[in-house]
């Protein structure tokens, strides 16, 4: 897999234990050779998750909308920033451009692209591997939403399948090592 989409967190008000995952993850990107491909900013745990990939000697590819790059929020040091007229615009170019996808724990942007990814995997658009990097537990609540969606029959149980839990950074790479697709039910509802 060569090139890796994170989705992070923009807030530089975050637990440090979050910001210590990013660059644990942005250090093994560079390490392995990967390419970073996220949403192009240089704040919260965008900016760190870059920052730790240039240091390590690897790339980055930032995505971000005009309007944000506008309020001095990109991070102009990616080795390529692609400036979209839209959100919807950057999210399609960043899922273009990846072999994988990784959510650190974020707000509501990071939710809505990484839930999206996997509305996408479900309806079998793609098949490539979707990891919650769950630092410190903040995703439980999600997790068991979905479990409940599944109790209550909106959701089939191999919705599990379509994602990856992973505790700490060496989980992600381990997991994007051994990855195989799921493999599609011929009904999804």
């Amino acid at each position: 897999m060569e090139a890796v989409c994170v989705y992070a967190s923009s807030s530089d008000a975050v637990d440090g234990v979050y910001a210590d995952a990013a660059r644990e993850l942005g250090r093994g990107l560079a390490a392995r050779g990967q390419t970073l491909v996220y949403g192009g900013g240089n704040i919260g745990l965008m900016g760190v998750i870059a920052r730790e990939v240039h240091a390590g000697g690897g790339r980055v590819v930032g995505v971000i909308p005009e309007k944000l790059r506008d309020l001095e929020l990109a991070y102009e040091l990616a080795d390529e920033l692609i400036v979209t007229g839209s959100m919807r615009e950057r999210k399609a170019e960043m899922e273009e451009r990846a072999d994988a996808f990784v959510a650190l724990p974020g707000g509501l942007g990071t939710l809505e692209e990484v839930l999206e990814v996997l509305v996408l995997k479900q309806l079998c658009y793609h098949d490539r591997p979707i990891v919650f990097l769950n630092t410190a537990g903040v995703f439980d609540d999600l997790f068991g939403f979905l479990d409940r969606l599944c109790g209550e029959r909106f959701v089939k149980p191999a919705c599990r399948a379509l994602y990856h839990v992973a505790a700490n950074p060496e989980d992600v790479f381990r997991h994007l090592d051994h990855y195989a697709p799921p493999v599609p039910e011929s009904k999804l509802f």
